[in-house]
C-alpha cells in the first residue's frame, strides 16, 4: 500500500513538471535608462517637455506600445505603490497631466505612465529595492587605478552622448537605443560588477553617497564589497519583479530602469527558465 502511495505522489510531481515545462515563458523586456528627469540642465532645449523631446518620447513609447506588454514595472519602491496608484488614476481619467508632477520628467511617468494608459492597464508595478550607492564609493585599494581608468573611459563614451541630448543633436529615441546595445550593456556590467574585485585592501570613501550599513565589510576585498552593494540590491529587485508577476500573471513584462541594472537583471532572467528574454531593439529599430 506504501509503495502504491509512493508512485501516485511521484505520478503527481511528474505530472505537475510536464504541464510547467509546456507552459510558454513569460516574456521580459528590460529597457535601460539614463534617468530621463537628469537631462534637464535648466535649458530649454534640454527639457523633457520641448515639443521636440516629447515627439521622441512618443516615438519611444510606440515602438515599446508594439511589444504590447501585460505589466508594467518601474523603478519605484513596492511602498509607494498606493501613492502610484493614485496619481496613476488622476493621470488615466485626465484628471492631472505628467508636467505637474514634481517628477513628471522621469521614465517612470513619460514611459511607464503614457505607456500603461494608452495600454488601458489598471497600474504600473513597483518593483525597486531603492538603496543609493554611488560610483565613486570606492576610492582607495591596491589596483585602484584599474576602476578608475575604466570609469573614466566609460564617462568619455557617455557624458559626449548625454550632452548631445541636451543640445538636440542626438535623439532621446535614438539616445535610449545606444544605451541598449548589447556592447554599451557590457561595458557598464563589467565596469561595475566585474572589475572593482581586483581592487584589494583599501576602503570607501566618508563622503560619497551610500545608504547601505558599511560597517562589517571584510576591507580586505574591498572590490568585491563594493560589488555586493549594487548586486544585492538587483537581487531585490529581481526578487519583487518574480513576486509581482506571480501575483498578477503576467505573461509580457516590460521593466523600465536605469542602465546599470539591465546586465545584471538580464543575466538572472536568463537563467530562469520560466522567464524569456526579448530585446527592446528588435521593435525600437
Amino acid at each position: 500500500m506504501f509503495q502504491y502511495f509512493i508512485i501516485i505522489y511521484l505520478s503527481g510531481l511528474l505530472a505537475i513538471s510536464a504541464k510547467a515545462q509546456n507552459r510558454p515563458p513569460v516574456q521580459v523586456m528590460l529597457v535601460g535608462f539614463d534617468h530621463l528627469s537628469q537631462l534637464y540642465n535648466k535649458q530649454p532645449q534640454s527639457d523633457i517637455y520641448s515639443p521636440k523631446k516629447q515627439a521622441e518620447i512618443k516615438q519611444l513609447n510606440a515602438c515599446l506600445q508594439a511589444y504590447a506588454p501585460d505589466m508594467i514595472m518601474v523603478e519605484v519602491d513596492p511602498s509607494e505603490q498606493p501613492g502610484i496608484d493614485s496619481l496613476f488614476a488622476l493621470y488615466s481619467a485626465g484628471k492631472i497631466a505628467l508636467d505637474a508632477l514634481p517628477y513628471g520628467r522621469g521614465e517612470t511617468y513619460q514611459i511607464g505612465f503614457a505607456l500603461a494608459k494608452r495600454l488601458k492597464h489598471q497600474r504600473v508595478y513597483c518593483v525597486d529595492h531603492y538603496e543609493a550607492t554611488s560610483q565613486s564609493l570606492l576610492t582607495k585599494g591596491t589596483n585602484i587605478d584599474l576602476y578608475q581608468q575604466a570609469l573614466r573611459q566609460f564617462q568619455e563614451i557617455a557624458r559626449p552622448l548625454k550632452k548631445q541630448v541636451q543640445q538636440d543633436s542626438l535623439s532621446v529615441y535614438d539616445y535610449i537605443r545606444k544605451l541598449n546595445q548589447p556592447d554599451m550593456i557590457t561595458l557598464t556590467h563589467r565596469l561595475f560588477y566585474n572589475l572593482p574585485a581586483l581592487v584589494v585592501n583599501g576602503d570607501f570613501s566618508k563622503t560619497a553617497t551610500n545608504t547601505m550599513d558599511v560597517s562589517k565589510i571584510d576591507k580586505r576585498y574591498i572590490g568585491a564589497e563594493f560589488i555586493s552593494l549594487f548586486y544585492n540590491r538587483n537581487l531585490k529587485i529581481y526578487s519583487n519583479a518574480l513576486l509581482s508577476q506571480r501575483q498578477y500573471q503576467g505573461k509580457k513584462l516590460l521593466l523600465l530602469f536605469g542602465q546599470l541594472h539591465v546586465g545584471v537583471l538580464q543575466e538572472l532572467f536568463k537563467e530562469n527558465p520560466d522567464y524569456s528574454l526579448v530585446s527592446p531593439l528588435s521593435f525600437c529599430n
